[in-house]
């Protein structure tokens, strides 16, 4: 099997002295691992950060086997954000989240338009709350919708108005912006408690019952937010 393709670097792990197994989540084919030998070498490390746009070339013997990977790069987008380390860990969470979340060799183009738009929010005012319901999409695509709005009581606590979740055993506040969905700027700590809230739905919804555990990366981006 033979095929090229463009796509975004999920991961990279040493396979050898001189090469590495990757993932790429690519347009017509989808999350693909393949081995990129050389990939140690100054010529090519230097492309391969992830979440980088490579063009790549496929080839395998058979489907039973892991193929390899010939590699140019199409954009260097990890450098933009080289000295801005929030977004840095921002990209390596989203990546991640793809990896761990999307089949082997399962086309999928909304995933791969959804990485497109990443890039674009990054360098929009609000980018961390645009995030955040980026998330929500990726979840959405995969078959997780997670509907807030259908889940929360509102309450009125002095002059503000406070959304409640419905549960019986864990009362808790959710963050006005996730309901309102407004484009008013929201604080940091808000920002926080939704990016806790939505990593606990991930971790109850989907990760548990498919015996995943709750990416690191994630948790560093958030700690990464002061």
């Amino acid at each position: 099997m033979i095929w090229d393709d463009k796509g975004y670097l999920l991961s990279k792990n040493k396979y050898s002295e001189n090469s590495i197994i990757s993932e790429v989540f690519t347009k017509d084919h989808g999350k693909v691992s393949g081995i990129i030998f050389g990939g140690i070498s100054k010529k090519i490390k230097n492309y391969l950060q992830i979440g980088n746009k490579i063009h790549v070339n496929f080839n395998s013997k058979n489907d039973n086997k892991l193929g390899y990977f010939k590699v140019e790069i199409q954009q260097a987008l990890s450098p933009l954000y080289f000295d801005n380390q929030k977004k840095l860990s921002c990209i390596t969470s989203a990546m991640n989240l793809i990896k761990i979340l999307t089949a082997e060799n399962q086309k999928n183009i909304n995933i791969y338009e959804l990485i497109k738009d990443f890039y674009l929010l990054l360098d929009k005012d609000n980018w961390i709350k645009r995030y955040i319901f980026w998330e929500l999409e990726l979840f959405r695509v995969l078959g997780y919708d997670l509907e807030l709005i259908n889940l929360v009581d509102k309450e009125v606590v002095g002059d503000k108005l406070q959304y409640i979740s419905k549960s019986n055993t864990n009362k808790k506040i959710i963050p006005n912006f996730l309901i309102e969905k407004n484009e008013e700027p929201v604080d940091l700590t808000n920002l926080k408690k939704g990016l806790f809230l939505i990593g606990d739905y991930l971790e109850k919804t989907i990760l548990k019952p498919n015996n995943l555990s709750q990416p690191i990366s994630r948790l560093n981006f958030i700690n990464s937010l002061k």
